[in-house]
């Protein structure tokens, strides 16, 4: 018997789609590669290495069984793919910044600015049409105002220094700074107050406790509920959810999930003269066993890497040679600015404050643990500080020329940790057929098959993205010395490819998109893609993931209406929330009634808008008043460097 909906992936996006559908009574089959990390309290660690080794570590992109060695692709280029497998994918080791996308990014948009975005690869519908589905999101992950400290003052200081305004909206609209849009708890009782672990035990601390380690996983506050952990990666949100739909909502079915299980093959048939997705055939990685399952409906979410792979080794058609194509990944780059005083760059919230400049991109503060400060240091395609440039070396308004830093200068920058300023540039980049998903001819196919390669060629990117990259680099220099720095680097990055999206695009044109307005593929019927593969574009330059998991609520919302003769209900029903009590006691396996839909009143042109979460929920004044005083406290106010 056919399951309605088979899922690849349980990311960022699979799980929301699982979960969006098993509360509507659908039978979801949930796959994933990797392992399932059920008490993390246990498995992980704060040790990076053992955390983040990519080779090694619980967050690598591999099997379970950490004895056996990791998946590998080509990547022919200096640039390094961050992608995690296993239950919540890479939302495992990300920040929680969850900003809406630039509207530019979209079709239908009429600024002044038009003309500075992706003109050519537009969201094939309008910005407002998805306002309802990032306020579903934002209710249910929930998204907050992230959790401040020093260094967002420090931010923020220097962000009010260049002239930059404060941003209240969720939506951007003008070059200004803001706290960021972040799916962490804010702290609760003793988190944030202490250092004592004993007085960090759920439910003495709830929320954000600033351990600092949300690259190595959030376990925060420890004997917290799985769905009450700080950090609102999937494993933590969607997932405890979509496992208890039939708990906490009336008509929900829970679904079945699936680790271990590495999907080789989407099988097709051909009905009525189109080609249609039948059933999905998956690897056991315990046993190597072959499994094949039907379904009604099949939704890719492997990612941006592993989509295409999967399409190509499952000989699927790509008619206009777009599958693959269009990857983007906001070219990022990193300057860092050494204070004359404690920032407290690593601790608390990883990054918490963020400059937005529509139609370039945006800079975020960013804090890291020592080993990946130094990685972040280190990554360079410049050449080395004070040595050779690598035909680069650029030139701004930082010190000296772009590099990678060594010798007594990177222990300098290591020993004053704390006294850092990291920025991240986030460059709103092109689509480019060039960046791409194919399959290696050099590397030999593993147990899955042929094995995917990455190419970009990030020396020739387009004229816009390299403008917007040098525009947003300098920028960032400029934030640091009116913050205070003493000393401001660049280093000049190669690829980190960790925010990705495109590959297998939605769009306006079937001449350059491989999937339609639904997400559903245009050349397979009954398959869609869910997650930043699915994206058009880079969204302008904001953080990825509330977009890509907003248009997933859309993809389930249309999959029901589209092959179960279902209803839409974004809009029509209120969210329930993640943290809602009915859902940590169908979590906890208590004993409950489960929820009936709420209805939401809908009269004349009104659209219901669920409760606010986030920026907007502190108030205009509340907000303003926050940021003023980062940004009014003298430099000269500060300690002397010793």
């Amino acid at each position: 018997m056919a399951r309605d909906v088979i899922i690849i992936g349980a990311g960022g996006g699979g799980p929301v789609v699982a979960k969006e559908l098993a509360e509507r009574g659908l039978e979801v089959l949930l796959l994933e590669a990797g392992p399932r990390h059920g008490d993390p309290e246990k498995q992980w660690t704060h040790f990076e290495n053992d955390a983040n080794n990519p080779l090694t570590g619980f967050f690598r992109f591999g099997p379970a069984d950490r004895a056996k060695p990791a998946w590998l692709r080509e990547l022919p280029q200096n640039s390094f793919l961050w992608q995690l497998s296993g239950v919540g994918g890479t939302t495992q080791h990300y920040y929680g910044n969850n900003p809406r996308a630039a509207p530019g990014a979209f079709t239908g948009y009429d600024g002044a600015d038009k003309s500075r975005y992706d003109t050519a690869h537009l969201f094939p519908f309008t910005y407002r049409e998805l306002i309802p589905y990032y306020e579903w999101m934002e209710h249910t992950l929930p998204v907050q105002t992230a959790a401040m400290g020093t260094k967002e003052e420090t931010f923020f200081r220097g962000a009010a220094g260049i002239g930059l305004p404060v941003n209240t909206s969720k939506d951007i609209s003008r070059p200004s700074f803001r706290p960021q849009e972040n799916a962490i708890l804010q702290p609760g009782g003793n988190a944030g107050k202490t250092t004592d672990a004993a007085k960090l035990v759920y439910p003495q601390a709830t929320g954000c406790t600033f351990c600092g380690y949300c690259f190595q996983g959030c376990v925060q506050p420890r004997q917290a509920p799985r769905n009450l952990k700080a950090k609102r990666s999937t494993d933590n949100s969607y997932i405890p959810m979509a496992l208890t739909a039939g708990k906490w909502k009336a008509g929900g079915k829970p679904i079945t999930l699936v680790t271990d299980a590495f999907a080789t093959k989407i099988n097709t048939a051909n009905e009525g003269g189109k080609l249609v997705a039948k059933s999905v055939t998956w690897r056991v990685g315990a046993t190597g066993e072959k499994v094949t399952e039907e379904a009604k409906v099949i939704v890719m979410s492997a990612g941006c890497t592993e989509d295409p792979r999967l399409w190509f080794n499952s000989h699927l058609p790509n008619q206009n040679d777009w599958v693959g194509r269009g990857y983007t990944d906001h070219f990022f780059d990193w300057v860092v600015g050494l204070m004359p005083y404690s920032t407290g760059s690593a601790k608390g919230v990883g990054s918490s404050a963020r400059a937005d400049f529509p139609g370039y991109g945006g800079l975020e503060n960013v804090g890291l643990p020592p080993a990946i400060q130094a990685f972040s240091l280190t990554f360079s395609d410049q050449g080395t500080q004070g040595g050779y440039t690598n035909g680069l070396g650029a030139t701004g308004k930082w010190d000296g020329k772009a590099g990678r830093v060594n010798g007594m200068a990177l222990r300098e920058l290591l020993e004053n940790l704390d006294r850092l300023l990291n920025v991240l540039v986030i460059t709103d980049d092109d689509v480019e057929a060039q960046n791409r998903v194919t399959l290696s001819s050099v590397f030999t196919a593993d147990e899955h098959g042929p094995v995917a390669k990455v190419i970009f060629k990030q020396r020739q990117r387009t004229a816009r993205t390299l403008a917007n990259r040098e525009y947003l680099a300098n920028r960032a220099a400029e934030l640091a010395r009116a913050a205070g720095a003493t000393k401001v680097l660049r280093i000049g990055w190669p690829p980190l490819i960790l925010h990705v999206q495109s590959t297998m695009r939605m769009g306006l044109s079937d001449t350059n998109s491989v999937l339609d307005a639904n997400a559903e593929s245009r050349a397979v019927k009954r398959l869609f893609v869910a997650d930043n593969a699915a994206l058009p574009n880079g969204i302008g330059g904001p953080n990825p993931t509330l977009t890509s998991q907003a248009v997933a609520t859309r993809t389930a919302e249309k999959i029901f209406q589209l092959y179960f003769g279902g209803d839409p209900w974004v809009g029509r029903e209120a969210p329930i929330s993640s943290i809602d009590d009915v859902v940590t006691a169908a979590v906890l396996g208590q004993s409950i009634k489960p929820k009936a839909p709420a209805v939401l009143a809908v009269t004349g042109s009104e659209r219901a808008v669920p409760v606010a979460i986030g920026a907007a929920a502190l108030g205009s004044a509340a907000l303003t008043a926050v940021v003023r005083r980062a940004a009014a406290t003298p430099v000269e106010s500060a300690p002397a460097e010793e």
